[in-house]
């Protein structure tokens, strides 16, 4: 699949692992996908306020990635996520709940490039897969980064949550990006 990316697409996914790799994260996730389209400037054109995007997504980050759809969920059960949070941070830190997860030494694993390898999180392989599916859909005949952001905002999750909130939704992005 990867064959058919674009350049940009290309460095869209080497970017995303590149900013797993900076975070210290065990897995590429939707959101390392958000940052490298973020970084490449891929969202530019829809106006897209980088700094403040960026803010959001490491707010969400801070509360473990806990969608707004996650914390009405809980509040539905009566637990404020927003005092567990709290709780948390007043035993651990602040930010404890946005740290990546401890790496595991794999002795025998060779390290490729110049960082150890990151996988992908089956969320992050869903989009991938899921731009295949949309370029299909418009008998386009390349992945591009319009397909990369349709992809993820097709998706439930914090990518998604936070782009809406800025005034990019699915059909914003497809209207002004595919044109």
């Amino acid at each position: 699949m990867f064959e058919r990316f674009t350049r940009e697409a290309r460095s869209t996914v080497t970017g995303a692992v590149a900013e797993a790799r900076q975070a210290g994260a065990p897995r590429v996730t939707e959101e390392h996908l958000l940052l490298s389209l973020l970084a490449l400037g891929a969202l530019d054109p829809l106006g897209v306020d980088r700094a403040a995007v960026t803010a959001d997504l490491a707010a969400a980050r801070r509360r473990g990635g806990m969608s707004r759809a996650d914390e009405e969920a809980l509040a539905g059960l009566g637990i404020d996520l927003t005092e567990i949070v709290s709780r948390v941070e007043e035993a651990h830190g602040e930010g404890a709940l946005a740290a990546p997860a401890p790496r595991r030494r794999r002795l025998l694993a060779p390290l490729r490039g110049t960082g150890r390898h990151v996988p992908f999180a089956e969320g992050s392989k869903k989009v991938l897969e899921q731009s295949l599916r949309i370029a299909l859909g418009r008998k386009d005949h390349h992945i591009g980064t319009v397909h990369l952001l349709l992809a993820l905002l097709s998706r439930p999750g914090t990518p998604a949550e936070v782009l809406t909130d800025h005034g990019i939704t699915y059909s914003t992005a497809e209207t002004r990006l595919a044109a």
